[in-house]
């Protein structure tokens, strides 16, 4: 390995290591601990060396989020791989309240702190239907549809906006107000998904044969 490689892989490894030190504090101290002074003490640098690598606050911020959204949907993955739809709906549902719940730094880091910093996740992700990371969920309403199990004339775009804003109201809830005493997020998640569904449509009898 030459030197310009090892100096390469050396400032690689040391710009992991930032952010690996931002996040532990963001998971920590929560979003507003950190700052461009703690950073450097918590990796003992001089502060000029972590603008070496980064041009300030938020573009750490901006790289977290990004991060922390591509962990979510690696944890929607499997859920987005079951075949039946209305079964896949479901597990869209647990895993996202799940991730939520159990990453709360990390989801209001994604959705919650800054505008800015959640917009920044859909610039280069834009196609012709929206972000490409809503795909997942825009793919399951179509094979409802396609099932004969949504509401007549909402199309699978809006019904997957409404989902998405259904999951995350029940995740911004149950984090900013652990005062209100409603029902669990497993509970009002099945109920968005049961609010969303049309039921089955009913086989018809077969004709009896005359005797």
């Amino acid at each position: 390995m030459g030197i310009s490689e090892r100096k390469e892989r050396q400032k690689a490894e040391l710009r992991e290591h930032i952010l690996h030190v931002a996040r532990d504090m963001v998971m920590k101290e929560g979003f507003d601990a950190l700052s461009m002074r703690k950073l450097a003490e918590a990796v003992e640098y001089a502060p000029a060396t972590l603008y070496l690598h980064f041009e300030n606050r938020d573009a750490i911020a901006r790289e977290l989020c990004v991060r922390g959204f591509q962990e979510l949907l690696a944890v929607l993955e499997p859920a987005a791989a079951v075949a039946d739809p209305v079964e896949r709906l479901s597990r869209l549902t647990e895993a996202y309240l799940a991730f939520g719940l159990k990453q709360p730094e990390t989801y209001r880091l994604i959705f919650m702190e800054d505008p800015r910093l959640s917009a920044a996740l859909f610039q280069d992700q834009q196609d012709g239907a929206g972000p490409k990371s809503f795909a997942v969920l825009l793919r399951v309403f179509e094979d409802l549809e396609a099932a004969g199990r949504t509401p007549d004339a909402i199309p699978p775009a809006r019904l997957a906006e409404v989902f998405w804003a259904g999951l995350h109201g029940i995740v911004s809830l149950k984090l900013t107000c652990s005062g209100f005493t409603g029902a669990p997020a497993e509970v009002l998640g099945q109920t968005l998904v049961a609010t969303l569904l049309r039921p089955p449509a009913l086989r018809a009898k077969p004709a009896r044969r005359p005797r």
